[in-house]
């Protein structure tokens, strides 16, 4: 997935949970605030805010090793999110 509008929500809130990070820590990974990354987290569909905040959150989670998938991406369905295997 390479358009930052396509990110959502959902995706995010999930990235996190895979790596075990709580709100507080991604928020500060990515240099925004914690509230703002709730409000992301929360969005319905693509993720809401800034351009640059929800490029700094995606760049923390794929540095830490997620990979997002696109909708329609995978046989079956919709956005997602992959944790990329170590090495």
């Amino acid at each position: 997935m390479h358009d930052i509008n396509q990110l959502t929500g959902r995706q995010i809130a999930a990235a996190r949970a895979l790596l075990g990070l709580s709100q507080t820590e991604l928020a500060e990974q990515a240099s925004i605030s914690a509230p703002t990354l709730r409000r992301m987290e929360a969005s319905t569909g693509h993720a809401s805010g800034y351009v640059n905040n929800v490029i700094a959150v995606r760049q923390a989670l794929e540095s830490a090793g997620i990979s997002f998938l696109a909708d329609g991406e995978t046989v079956d369905g919709g956005p997602g999110v992959r944790l990329r295997q170590a090495g």
